[in-house]
Parts: structure tokens; C-alpha cells; sequence
């Protein structure tokens, strides 16, 4: 037995010498592999996020769009993706440019290893940020729905990717960015990835106008019911586990295992987010509401994301907690506004995203920010009104830029192609006038088959 293990190793050493004579690696190469490591984790959990937005947009519309709406998504990010690559990430992360807008790295040219005196690969990173503008456009779908043609998500999916996006990625997250240089605290992107979609979902709403059948003459409203709120609950379990990848993957490093604090501090946010909207809901309605209960999660969740690296645990918890109630009422409110958001991402990644970048004004901690090396304390550790300051212009600036560029791009659109299928399409559905087919094909042929006897 011995003699075949010793023959059997001295054969490998025969047919690979390296293994052998290689060298130890070196810690920096330890540490840069293993930061490289979890920066793909967790790029594959924020993509695995894209399954979650699929379920939550399918369950909370028709089943007519039922297909449509999961086709278009793998679509876009598809497209997004090598829209990244060609000049999506040179604006947003490139050298050479100023404090507006990178100017290189078009058509990313990856390297093929990171060496030890590098953080992590920079293939990692880029691969990591290309997640993130996927999610944010599929943030902003949640104003296109049920009612958009399939060309408009193509057209808009280039312009998003290409420009809009990447300039906010760069003014926050860059070094050059003159927001990055100003100390504004976005960890994960509460502004950069869940406002920059909302906004954009916000015009297209505007733009495109309500549903049939939304609102009534006297603006009252018709609630119109997803068909699966199965997939609705599902689809939020599935963003909260992608959200670990979100916010601690944004640590890019595994190092003293900081991003365990930063995880720890996201699921508290997020559960504090849904309880209190079903709390808030069971208070107001009369019933413990699960529609809100679940947007209440994601509410959370999106608030949490800028200061889930700045702030303590309890602070985690109140953000949370507001979040939650915030989305409630915010909500009522749109619907009042007779704006027709059939995924609520106004509610929940605009109205929460914005009070979880100014979260940051307030409960940052000066130790904290220290750490992780961008802005100060907020008011209630420093007394100073400085980080809340910076955080207001940051949602001020990125926000008014993201409306005029969407509402300019769809504006445009619409005036030279149109955005809005057509009345009759829109009741068919979108899954057979616009991809000649069903998602549910034996339910719905079941209903034609009723409707014609």
C-alpha cells in the first residue's frame, strides 16, 4: 500500500514539477485571492437579486404580462451588461477625466491575475459594479410596466447604462467624483443605485401615464391587483439574501471581517423596515396588510444601504423602523398624486433611498467613518450640521440630474417614437401583442376559451 502512494505521488511530481518547487505564496497574494473571492460571491448574489426583481414585478402585475416581464428583464441586463463594458464603467470609474466624469477604460480590457500589491483583482471590481447597474435598472422597470413597448426598454436600457448611471457612479464613488471629495457617505448605494432608479421610474410614469383603469374620473383610485402574491413574498426573501452580497460585498475585502458588521447591521434594517409597516398598516387600514409588510422589508433594506458600514446597530434599527413607515404613507401619497406605480419603487427605493442617504447626517459615527476612510460623523455624535449637509446635496445634485436626463431621454422618445403601446395591446397584454405568446399560456387560452362561448 505504501509502495503504490509513494509511486503515485512521484508519478504527479514527474507529470507537474511545479508542485514541487512552488514557491509559498506571498500574504499579499493570500490576501488579494481571498478578497477576489468574496468580491464574486457577492457579485453572484447581487445577480442572483435580478430573480427576486423577475418574481416582484411578475406577482405584482397581470399574468397577461406575466412573461414579458421576466423576458425583458434577462434582456436588459443582458444589454446593460456589455453597455458596461463598452463605456458605462470607462465614465464611471475611468482615470483621466475630471471631477463630472471619467475618461477611460472603454471596452474594459481585463487583466488576467491581480498581483499581491493589489487589494483585489480589478476584474473583480469591475464585474462586482456591473451588478449594480443592472439592479438599478431594473429598480426604474417598475415605472414602465404593464404598459411600455418592448422597443423603449432596448432604447433606454443603452442610454441608462451608458450615461446616466455611470455619472452618478462617478460623482459618489470615484475619488475624483466632486461628491467622493466632498465626504458623501453612500456605502452600498442607496443613492447611486436605488434613487437613480426610482427617479428614472418616476418620469417614465409621469410620461407614459396611468394603466387603463387605474383612476377614476373624479380621481379616486381602482386598486389593481397583482396575481401572485406568492411570488411577491418570494421575491423579497430573494432580494434580502442577494442583499448581503449588496452591502457587505461592498467592503471588497474579507481582511478583519469588517463586512460581517456590515451584514449584521442589513438584516436589522430590513427587519425593522417590515415590521413596522405592518404595524403601521395594521394601525391605519384596520388589517395587518402583507403587500405593505413586504415593500416595508425592502424599505429596509434600501435605507440601510448607505449607512450600513457607518453606523451602530441600534441606529440600524430606527433607520429601519422609519423606513417602514415612510413607505406606508409615501404610498397614499403617490396614489393621491394619481402617479401609477405598480411596483411601488417610488415608495420603496426613492422615498427611503433618500432618507437612507441622509440617514448618514445623523447617526454616522466619527469612528466609523474613520474606518471606512470617506466624510465625518453625523449631527447627533459631532453636533455638527457638515455630513448632513453633504448628505442633502448629494440627493439634492444626483436627483435633479437623474429626472432632467430621464425626462429629456423619454421626453424625446416619446415625440419621436411613442412609449406606450396602444390601447388595445394593453388589454390583450403585453406577453401575446408584443412577444406573440403567453407566460401562463393554458390559463389564458382557458380564458379565451370562456370569453367565446
Amino acid at each position: 500500500m505504501v509502495k503504490k502512494v509513494l509511486l503515485t505521488v512521484g508519478a504527479l511530481l514527474c507529470l507537474f514539477p511545479a508542485m514541487a518547487f512552488a514557491d509559498e505564496p506571498s500574504a499579499g497574494m493570500l490576501n488579494m485571492g481571498l478578497n477576489t473571492l468574496w468580491i464574486i460571491l457577492a457579485a453572484v448574489l447581487v445577480l442572483l437579486m435580478q430573480g427576486g426583481f423577475i418574481l416582484l414585478e411578475t406577482g405584482s402585475t397581470r399574468m397577461k404580462n406575466a412573461g414579458h416581464v421576466a423576458g425583458k428583464t434577462i434582456f436588459t441586463v443582458g444589454l446593460a451588461s456589455i453597455v458596461w463594458w463598452a463605456v458605462g464603467y470607462g465614465f464611471a470609474f475611468g482615470t483621466g477625466g475630471n471631477a463630472f466624469i471619467g475618461l477611460s477604460d472603454f471596452f474594459y480590457s481585463a487583466p488576467l491575475v491581480g498581483t499581491d500589491a493589489e487589494p483585489y483583482s480589478p476584474t473583480a471590481f469591475f464585474v462586482f459594479q456591473m451588478m449594480f447597474v443592472t439592479i438599478s435598472l431594473s429598480i426604474a422597470w417598475g415605472g414602465f410596466a404593464e404598459r411600455a413597448k418592448l422597443s423603449v426598454y432596448l432604447i433606454f436600457t443603452l442610454i441608462f447604462s451608458a450615461v446616466i448611471y455611470p455619472v452618478i457612479a462617478h460623482w459618489i464613488w470615484n475619488a475624483d467624483g466632486f461628491l467622493a471629495a466632498d465626504g458623501a457617505q453612500d456605502f452600498a448605494g442607496s443613492t447611486v443605485v436605488h434613487l437613480t432608479g426610482a427617479l428614472a421610474a418616476f418620469a417614465a410614469t409621469v410620461l407614459l401615464k396611468p394603466r387603463i383603469g387605474k383612476f377614476n374620473k373624479d380621481g379616486s383610485a381602482n386598486e389593481i391587483l397583482g396575481h401572485n402574491q406568492v411570488f411577491t413574498a418570494l421575491s423579497v426573501l430573494l432580494l434580502w439574501v442577494g442583499w448581503f452580497g449588496f452591502n457587505a460585498g461592498s467592503s471588497l475585502s474579507v481582511g478583519d471581517g469588517f463586512f460581517a458588521y456590515v451584514a449584521f447591521n442589513t438584516q436589522l434594517g430590513a427587519a425593522a423596515g417590515a415590521v413596522a409597516a405592518l404595524l403601521i398598516s395594521w394601525a391605519f387600514i384596520g388589517k395587518a396588510d402583507i403587500t405593505t409588510m413586504l415593500n416595508g422589508g425592502l424599505a429596509g433594506l434600501v435605507a440601510i444601504t448607505a449607512s450600513c458600514a457607518y453606523v451602530e446597530p441600534w441606529a440600524a434599527v430606527v433607520i429601519g423602523l422609519i423606513a417602514g413607515v415612510l413607505v406606508f404613507f409615501s404610498v397614499k401619497l403617490f396614489e393621491k398624486l394619481r402617479i401609477d406605480d405598480p411596483i411601488y419603487a417610488l415608495s420603496v427605493h426613492g422615498a427611503a433611498g433618500i432618507w437612507g442617504t441622509l440617514a448618514n447626517g445623523f447617526f454616522a459615527t466619527p469612528e466609523l467613518a474613520a474606518k471606512v476612510g470617506i466624510g465625518e460623523g453625523g449631527l447627533f455624535y459631532t453636533g455638527s450640521w457638515h455630513q448632513l449637509w453633504v448628505q442633502f446635496e448629494s440627493v439634492v445634485i444626483c436627483g435633479a440630474f437623474v429626472l432632467a436626463a430621464s425626462f429629456l431621454v423619454l421626453g424625446i422618445m416619446k415625440a419621436v417614437m411613442g412609449l406606450r403601446v396602444t390601447e388595445e395591446q394593453e388589454i390583450v397584454g403585453l406577453d401575446l401583442s408584443e412577444h406573440g405568446n403567453y407566460g401562463y399560456p393554458e390559463q389564458m387560452k382557458k380564458a379565451q376559451q370562456n370569453l367565446n362561448v
